[in-house]
């Protein structure tokens, strides 16, 4: 089991009509995003929770500011959002079937 510490699950999802890598995340960063989701008291401050997932999960948007973030629709971010977390096991990924994506659902 030791040979497979640090290693990383990763998968491709549809986010707005192209694909974007996210990985499951570890205990560390279930447990820190606890820690922003319980400090989140505003609802203000729940897009900070949103953008704090998407760093966290997915390949390339470690780096990203809030005014990047910003310029994507936010059902395609929330949607973005439930995949990540049910990849993760922290929920039940209802909201996040195959074909249920807000672009799609014209």
């Amino acid at each position: 089991m030791k040979h497979l510490i640090g290693k990383v699950q990763t998968k491709e999802v549809d986010f707005m009509e192209d694909k974007v890598t996210i990985r499951k995340l570890s205990i560390d960063s279930v447990m820190k995003l606890r820690d922003i989701i319980k400090n989140a008291k505003e609802e203000s401050e729940q897009m900070d929770v949103l953008r704090s997932v998407l760093r966290m999960a997915v390949v390339d948007a470690e780096d990203m500011t809030d005014e990047q973030f910003n310029t994507f629709p936010p059902q395609e971010l929330n949607f973005l959002s439930e995949q990540i977390l049910a990849y993760c096991g922290l929920s039940d990924g209802a909201g996040a079937e195959v074909g249920n994506s807000p672009a799609k659902k014209k």
